[in-house]
């Protein structure tokens, strides 16, 4: 089972960094979004009240997750049953669908292209697709200033933690994790619509990124060592504002990218024409520009590297002592 998961991370991190998510090619989590639309047609009731609301959520949360296993578990199973090779094939297809490395970059390098060619408006589109917030006002600024955000919290949740339950429960694990991301991402606002029905989501997903985002922020450091970025602002900045996010995992890597950068991000963001206040996270010590888009997928790209061998090398050792 070792030698499977360790080929699965690698093999699947691989083909990840090479093709992406090819927007031609059905994608699993693509069908778990359709899931989600389909469930939360079928269960919420905005006239229902906020305690059934929340045993509701609940309960989609649990189909979710286990439609999704059983989907991906069965399909792993009869790829076996017909050919070991096969198999082996399907679960580095799957892992590689649970990381999203090379799409965030490209998604990030779409900002930052109209931003270089001063096309603040094609800018202004691009992040609209990669960030939860208003961005119709935002400035130069506050555009790269959410990329950036978004390319750090992403590091976190869309590929240090599927490779973290990749090593620990291969492909079908990490599918799951990514259930339960998806769902926080679409239903998990505390807006008037999921408020309560959307509580389970956005707990569940709160729990399962707690050690992955953790370890995200100790692997962005040390990868941001690699790149002759500030090594003691990211320690520094990571220890004083770790924790400013209404999110207990988001300002984890934040703020590391903040301050191995030496910029400041967060701040006050409009969502649903509404004005959230949110403290900064980092120094204002230099301007943001466009570039730093590209320096902060340099190091997601760095820190996946980084986790894979780490995870790699832990599942091993693990596999050897049992």
């Amino acid at each position: 089972m070792t030698k499977i998961i360790v080929i699965c991370l690698f093999a699947g991190l691989v083909l990840d960094l090479i093709i992406g998510d090819p927007p031609k090619l059905p994608h699993p989590v693509r069908l778990i979004g359709r899931l989600i639309i389909w469930l939360d047609k079928k269960l919420r009731c905005g006239e229902d009240s906020p305690e059934k609301q929340r045993l509701k959520g609940g309960i989609f949360a649990f189909l979710t997750v286990f439609l999704t296993v059983l989907v991906t578990g069965a399909a792993a199973v009869f790829s076996y049953w017909l050919h070991p090779v096969l198999g082996l094939l399907m679960c580095v297809v799957l892992s590689a669908y649970c990381l999203a490395s090379r799409s965030m970059a490209e998604a990030a390098m779409s900002v930052y292209r109209p931003l270089k060619a001063g096309d603040i408006e094609g800018a202004r589109r691009a992040v609209s697709m990669i960030v939860g917030r208003d961005t119709e006002a935002l400035d130069e600024a506050g555009i790269t200033r959410a990329a950036v955000e978004s390319v750090a919290e992403s590091t976190s949740d869309g590929v240090i933690a599927p490779l973290f339950y990749l090593a620990i429960g291969g492909p079908v694990l990490a599918m799951a994790y990514k259930a339960v991301n998806t769902m926080d991402s679409m239903v998990g606002y505390t807006n008037d619509t999921y408020q309560y029905f959307g509580t389970a989501a956005a707990r569940f997903d709160d729990v399962l990124n707690y050690l992955p985002a953790r370890l995200s922020a100790l692997f962005m450091m040390a990868a941001a060592a690699f790149f002759n970025d500030d090594v003691i602002g990211a320690w520094r900045i990571w220890r004083r504002d770790r924790r400013k996010h209404a999110s207990p995992n988001s300002a984890q890597t934040e703020s590391v990218c903040a301050g191995a950068l030496g910029v400041r991000l967060a701040g006050d963001a409009v969502y649903f024409g509404k004005v959230k206040k949110k403290p900064y996270i980092g120094d204002d010590t230099r301007p943001i520009e466009a570039e730093d888009i590209r320096r902060a997928c340099r190091l997601m790209y760095g820190t996946t590297v980084l986790a894979a061998l780490v995870f790699a090398g832990i599942r091993v050792l693990i596999g050897c002592l049992i």
